[in-house]
């Protein structure tokens, strides 16, 4: 689910003898995978590793990327306030969801480095549908999590009964025709 936010109408003054005026603008932005790849294949490093420090302009450049307006004045991204930064970190930290998990391994946590290839996997390996890359990323990895727990347990040798496969797979159909726009 996009986000809109709005720049306000200001006045930049750019060293050593210039200004530029900034016009009002709203923006959509989208927290997705396809953002955090666009995003790694120009800096080269892993977007979800709190361990990589990133930059004041790494993160503007996060927000071109998370960026479905056309047509943005590039100057406008030089020009974020705190009360819209802030707006775009609770963006990005909202889970989109009201699935929760029920952690017993979270004191350990998991060392592996994820990368947009690395989710791009578990999509494939989960079945999920490319187009899903375009969700608000912490519901993706929701899915993700969802579709890994319901197939551990089905290996594990709990059989889902009628009743689950049925409605499973109605969600299932009903979130691809959604996603492909079909009615049937």
């Amino acid at each position: 689910m996009p986000k809109i936010i709005t720049i306000p109408e200001t006045e930049l003054f750019v060293p050593p003898d210039r200004f530029i005026n900034i016009k009002e603008t709203t923006i959509k932005i989208e927290h997705s995978l396809v953002a955090i790849s666009k995003w790694e294949a120009k800096w080269h490093i892993p977007f979800l590793d709190n361990r990589t420090e990133k930059t004041n302009e790494m993160m503007i450049d996060y927000v071109r990327c998370m960026t479905i307006s056309q047509n943005v004045d590039p100057d406008v991204y030089n020009y974020i306030p705190e009360p819209v930064w802030k707006e775009i970190n609770e963006y990005i930290d909202n889970p989109m969801t009201a699935t929760w998990f029920n952690d017993q391994n979270s004191k350990g946590g998991n060392r592996e480095i994820i990368t947009s290839e690395i989710v791009y996997y578990w999509m494939i390996a989960q079945n999920i549908p490319p187009e899903y890359d375009k969700w608000h990323f912490n519901r993706l990895m929701t899915l993700i999590r969802v579709c890994s727990e319901k197939n551990a347990e089905a290996s594990n040798g709990k059989k889902m009964s009628k009743k689950s496969i049925l409605s499973q797979n109605k969600a299932l159909n009903a979130a691809r025709r959604k996603a492909s726009g079909s009615k049937g």
